[in-house]
């Protein structure tokens, strides 16, 4: 279990130094009572003009003595965070945020941080810039250091450690090279908030002039935070509290109200369904219901199909490399793997689902006489990965990927990671989900096999497969081995060499939405 940290101290808070009134009290003697004679009237005129000429020219220097010494005076300015650290790192009171949300959210530097000017000059920003609100830690640090109530059964904080990422996979050591275990972890699926919170605070094309920025991000963890109220019985209010809260304090924000939010983007790390309850009895939260929400443009690990503000982005996998010679050797050990299997399928049935369609596709799988490999995730085994999911997608030309318990499930990922060819059932589990990050021709990379026809028992999945050509399915690995850095998030902070990854593929995105949007329509 990964240990929360108390503060150590409370944060300093900058004072104003008070700066007390200095007055010069100035000698006057009076030069009249030894000026009895007219003779001696010429001489005090002249020394009258002489003390005026010398006081005016005291007050001049004067002033420019004070004119220069302020200009030297570093006036306090906003601190902005350059850096977010791990659950491990954060030292702030929960009680103090709690009944303070409005304090302003320090964060410590590393001097692994990249420079950051209030406007970059960088050319590969002509498409955009983005600006991070700094946000009162109750939206995303304190969730991060309730990692032990986030979850009802267990403990969260080894899934939310390492900024993210999770526990080292040392144990698919026997599995992948050696070279690269330092770039797998046991991620779970429902991090993509940490991740690019994480992410984005390096960017490149971050500014901390919100007036030059093309994109908002608002870091609000909504996926952690719902987390914990979605069983047991908790109060519609209480999925709702948080994401109300941050409604509330983005619309008090002058640059959410120039736009109405329509150049805005949140990550919510989880799918769409979790955040659209119609009726308080129903599931999840109102959260994109929610007043203020419709125009932001939302980033899900799975999107309603039908809104254009929803936009799906790759659950995270197991791999996370460091630099662009990791995704080469992944990729050159993907290729030249030996696939004994012609497909496979890792999933569990659904007992009380009538007509369970992983059930089906699982005796399908056990009637091929050898051509298919399982693997039961009954119970929960497979949340996460494991090396026993690996090594069958490994080993295997294709993999069988039907509808999760909604239309998409990390498998997708998983199994194109492994160099194998996705199967899909249902059009909205891939081609109507990641169209930021997927071919625009779904046969170059899948197949695509109707599920009624696999029901009424008139297609068989074992002749569909055995139908591609050696040739075919070399091309088709070879999309599929060369979509794979755009469907990994990098372990560095700034992002891979010369490789672009899903974070930055998402980020080129927005950019390019919401140029869109400001050409031709304001939503």
């Amino acid at each position: 279990m990964l240990p929360v940290s108390n503060p150590s101290s409370p944060e300093r808070l900058l004072k104003k130094t008070r700066t007390p009134d200095t007055t010069t009290a100035i000698d006057r003697k009076s030069s009249f009572n030894s000026l009895n004679s007219a003779g001696n009237r010429s001489t005090y005129i002249a020394a009258s003009r002489s003390h005026c000429t010398w006081l005016i020219l005291s007050l001049l220097s004067l002033q420019l003595i004070l004119f220069l010494t302020l200009r030297s005076i570093p006036f306090p300015h906003r601190h902005i965070p350059l850096n977010f650290p791990s659950p491990a790192a954060v030292s702030v009171s929960v009680s103090a945020i709690t009944t303070t949300t409005t304090t302003t959210t320090v964060i410590s530097t590393s001097s692994s941080d990249p420079p950051l000017s209030s406007t970059s000059s960088d050319s590969r920003c002509d498409s955009g810039r983005v600006f991070v609100y700094d946000m009162p830690k109750i939206f995303n640090q304190v969730i991060l250091q309730q990692c032990d109530n986030l979850n009802p059964w267990s403990s969260r904080c080894d899934a939310l450690s390492n900024d993210g990422f999770g526990k080292e996979a040392t144990s698919l050591r026997n599995v992948i090279p050696e070279d690269l275990v330092q770039s797998w972890f046991w991620t779970d699926q429902f991090v993509t908030e940490i991740i690019f919170h994480n992410r984005i605070l390096n960017h490149r094309c971050r500014t901390l002039d919100p007036e030059s920025a093309t994109a908002f991000y608002i870091p609000f963890y909504a996926g952690l935070a719902v987390g914990q109220y979605l069983w047991s019985n908790y109060a519609a209010a209480d999925r709702d509290r948080h994401c109300k809260m941050m409604t509330q304090w983005v619309k008090d924000q002058p640059y959410w109200n120039r736009s109405n939010g329509w150049d805005h983007f949140i990550t919510m790390g989880r799918i769409t369904w979790d955040f659209r309850r119609s009726k308080d009895e129903d599931w999840g939260s109102n959260c994109i219901y929610t007043p203020g929400m419709r125009n932001i443009t939302r980033l899900l690990i799975e999107r309603n199909s039908w809104d254009h503000f929803d936009v799906g982005v790759p659950y995270p996998t197991g791999f996370h490399p460091r630099t662009d010679s990791d995704v080469v050797r992944w990729q050159d050990f993907v290729r030249n793997r030996r696939r004994e299997t012609l497909f496979c399928f890792a999933g569990a049935p659904r007992a009380g689902i009538q007509n369970d369609f992983r059930g089906l596709l699982l005796r399908h799988c056990e009637e091929s006489r050898g051509a298919c490999r399982t693997v039961d995730c009954t119970g929960g085994k497979c949340s996460n990965g494991s090396s026993a999911i690996l090594e069958t997608f490994l080993g295997s030309d294709f993999c069988l990927q039907p509808r999760g318990d909604s239309f998409t499930r990390r498998s997708i990922f998983d199994c194109m990671l492994a160099g194998s060819i996705p199967v899909f059932f249902w059009r909205r589990t891939a081609y109507m989900q990641y169209q930021w990050f997927l071919p625009d021709k779904p046969d170059s990379y899948s197949v695509f096999i109707d599920r009624n026809e696999v029901k009424n028992g008139t297609t068989s999945i074992k002749e569909v497969l055995e139908r591609y050509s050696k040739e075919d399915v070399r091309k088709m690995r070879e999309r599929v081995i060369h979509l794979i850095p755009n469907l990994v998030y990098a372990k560095s902070p700034n992002g891979l060499e010369s490789f672009k990854d899903a974070f930055d593929v998402a980020i080129d995105g927005v950019f390019r939405r919401f140029k869109e949007q400001e050409n031709w329509y304001k939503w």
